[in-house]
């Protein structure tokens, strides 16, 4: 009975797998716009698709990052400069969207663009904390969708929202995870939306990679600058040596675990774009599938006592 149940597990995978493969045709003919390509999974993303024969359209965030892409592309990479924040500019990408793709409709949106600061304990925050990482990384998603939906419709084509394991599951530290929570929402109830017209819906979880936005010192700054301004009753009750106890967990458990392979999440993402057959969720990384993905369906108890065990206490609580 149990060898059965291994066949019948090994059966269905590998009939998965074969069914992914099927590539969708006429790629020359298709545009993809990716939001926040001047570096990390965005830039090659760019690269990967404008390689597959994609015609692609690269939102960059500076001149410097268009200038960078189009050195090592052909012309069927376009660019354009994007501020998810901003309505203006996204009505301008917008529009030269529309001149460049005519009739074609637009065959995929990539909502790359993401921020990963300010970070740290709730009671750190003010709201404009929660206000600049919720415009960027939820509003800038949603407006860009919009900006761009009548086209995606048109083409039939398909929405790709880049997520995180921890949309899943809430670190105890930081308003990254309200907005990535507020993307998983976003993604659901557009991909229900949006399948009467044919039109499909991913998102991708990545785990933990080794990029600009997981760079530790980063977030060491970020914390500084964030312990600065705190009253001294709140330095209190966290203890004056908070900062450079994190500092030691960034450094010897964060750091030496993030994923150097960019491409991991890279290939999940070009897959959505490119498959005949793509998946609804991509788990991109070990850790993503075999800790954060498994722990964000275990009973709460459970995950708070494991996140909590591998947490920095505040003073009062040592």
């Amino acid at each position: 009975m149990f060898l059965y149940i291994i066949g019948l597990v090994v059966l269905f995978y590998a009939c998965r797998w074969l069914r992914e493969l099927k590539q969708v045709p006429n790629k020359s003919e298709k545009f993809v716009f990716i939001t926040g390509c001047d570096t990390g999974f965005g830039n090659l993303l760019a690269k990967y698709l404008h390689k597959e024969g994609f015609c692609v359209i690269a939102g960059c965030y500076t001149e410097k990052g268009e200038v960078e892409l189009k050195k090592v592309c052909s012309a069927r990479l376009s660019t354009v400069q994007l501020d998810v924040t901003d309505s203006e500019s996204i009505r301008k990408a917008a529009g030269i969207i529309k001149t460049l793709v005519k009739e074609k409709g637009l065959w995929a949106v990539v909502n790359n663009a993401g921020i990963s600061q300010p970070s740290g304990p709730i009671d750190w925050m003010v709201i404009d904390d929660f206000m600049n990482m919720i415009n960027v990384n939820l509003l800038g998603v949603i407006a860009v969708t919009l900006s761009v939906l009548p086209l995606i419709k048109k083409a039939k084509g398909r929405i790709v929202n880049i997520s995180s394991v921890l949309g899943r599951i809430c670190f105890p530290s930081s308003p990254y995870c309200v907005s990535k929570f507020g993307v998983e929402a976003f993604n659901d109830c557009l991909r229900l939306n949006l399948a009467p017209f044919g039109v499909k819906v991913l998102c991708i979880e990545p785990g933990f990679f080794k990029t600009n936005m997981a760079d530790t010192r980063h977030v060491q700054d970020s914390l500084r600058k964030i312990w600065a301004r705190l009253p001294q009753d709140v330095r209190d009750d966290y203890g004056s040596d908070y900062i450079d106890r994190v500092k030691v967990m960034l450094t010897e458990k964060i750091e030496k675990n993030l994923d150097g392979d960019l491409m991991k999440v890279v290939n999940c993402m070009a897959h959505a774009v490119s498959a005949v057959y793509p998946r609804t969720r991509y788990s991109a990384g070990w850790d993503a599938k075999f800790f954060w993905l498994p722990l964000s369906y275990m009973p709460s108890f459970i995950s708070d006592t494991i996140l909590l065990k591998n947490s920095i206490s505040p003073k009062a609580f040592n």
